[in-house]
Order: C-alpha cells, then sequence, then structure tokens
C-alpha cells in the first residue's frame, strides 16, 4: 500500500469511534474523491481552528467576526444558570426551545486521570457571573451522569460554600430520567422531563 496511503489511514485512525476498517474506507473514499472537494476538505480542516472562538459569555464556540454568540445574544433568564460540560450539549439542550436560562460551558469534568484538573476547565468564569448577580440564583448543572461529574459536582458545591453564595444560589441536578443516560443519546422527551423534574442538591 502507498505510503500517503497508510499515512492517511493512521490519521483517520486517531479520530474517536473510527477503528481501522473505517478509516480504511474513508481513506479509499478520500483518495477516490473529486479534487475539488478534497481542496474544500482540506482548506475547512486548516480554517477550523483559525475561524472560531469562544462566546464571552457562556463559552461556547462563535466565529471570530462576532462579539458574542446568538444564544446569548437573546434576552434570557440571568437568574437560571444551565451549566454543562461540552458546546454540544448545549445545542442538545436548545433543540427543545422551552427554557430560556443562560449557560456556563465548563469544557469537560474533572478527571486526573485523563489530565483534567479543576484549574483547565472555566469554574471562575462560573463563580464570578454568580458572584455578580444580586438575586437568587439557580444553578442547574445538566450534567451526564459518571464519575468525572460527580467529583465536579463536589467541587462547585464546596466552592459555592466557602464563597458564601448558598445563601442565594439554588444548585439542581438532572432527575432520574437521565440515570443511565449521557445527553448527546436522550431523546428529546426524556430530555426534557429530566431537567423540568430536576432535584435540589
Amino acid at each position: 500500500m502507498p505510503e500517503s496511503l497508510v499515512k492517511l489511514i493512521s490519521i483517520i485512525s486517531m479520530l474517536p469511534w473510527i477503528w481501522e476498517k473505517s478509516a480504511t474506507k474513508l481513506a479509499f473514499f478520500l483518495l477516490n474523491s473529486n479534487q475539488n472537494y478534497l481542496n474544500n476538505f482540506s482548506q475547512n480542516i486548516v480554517e477550523l481552528k483559525q475561524n472560531i472562538k469562544k462566546c464571552p459569555s457562556c463559552y461556547g464556540l462563535i466565529d471570530k467576526n462576532k462579539e458574542i454568540c446568538d444564544i446569548c445574544s437573546w434576552n434570557r433568564n440571568n437568574n437560571l444558570i444551565c451549566v454543562v460540560e461540552e458546546y454540544y450539549d448545549m445545542l442538545v439542550i436548545e433543540k427543545s426551545w422551552i427554557f430560556d436560562w443562560i449557560y456556563h460551558i465548563l469544557w469537560w469534568a474533572i478527571s486526573p486521570i485523563n489530565w483534567i484538573f479543576i484549574w483547565d476547565l472555566n469554574f471562575e468564569k462560573l463563580f464570578e457571573k454568580i458572584a455578580k448577580e444580586k438575586n437568587h440564583i439557580e444553578i442547574i448543572l445538566a450534567t451526564n451522569p459518571n464519575i468525572e461529574w460527580e467529583a465536579t459536582t463536589q467541587y462547585i458545591l464546596q466552592e459555592i460554600q466557602k464563597r458564601g453564595f448558598k445563601k442565594f444560589v439554588k444548585i439542581t441536578r438532572l432527575s432520574r430520567w437521565l440515570s443511565s443516560w449521557y445527553l448527546e443519546y436522550a431523546d428529546n422527551i426524556t430530555l426534557i422531563n429530566s431537567i423540568k423534574e430536576r432535584k435540589e442538591i
């Protein structure tokens, strides 16, 4: 097999959920594709990080020429802050079109085994948002049911207490409806019920 093709298969195999067999099929697809498509495909990959930045409000992804994301530009309830792990989680929840809170994306969860620590995440920005609010607010932890998020939840609870926010902050998490589902895999009804029936912790 030509070296260039071997290298391409190897690179594609590094993508999550792509095994060698699938990587090989994708590599041959690209090999047999129109040159214009390949040029456009490669250019989009090169420009991916160059043309994207994080929203200064929710820390979602936006085009570099924008000041703020579309969601944050709408009139939202600032007394409800929905905390999610990733940008994709926010998009999944937004598809329901029934909630009007603001978001805060931490960008992953505490996971020492994966070399993700407290200082790697957007915790301080979250606590800054809380400190600025003068009214009682609710922090909704719309997170996935795993060990990493248990550790993350405990850290948030400890900091809320330590910083004196407990007297005006209510913290809730998704209900049992989502006990065995990750946000991205939950159907819309299950996700909505899980949010509506969230429990205080």
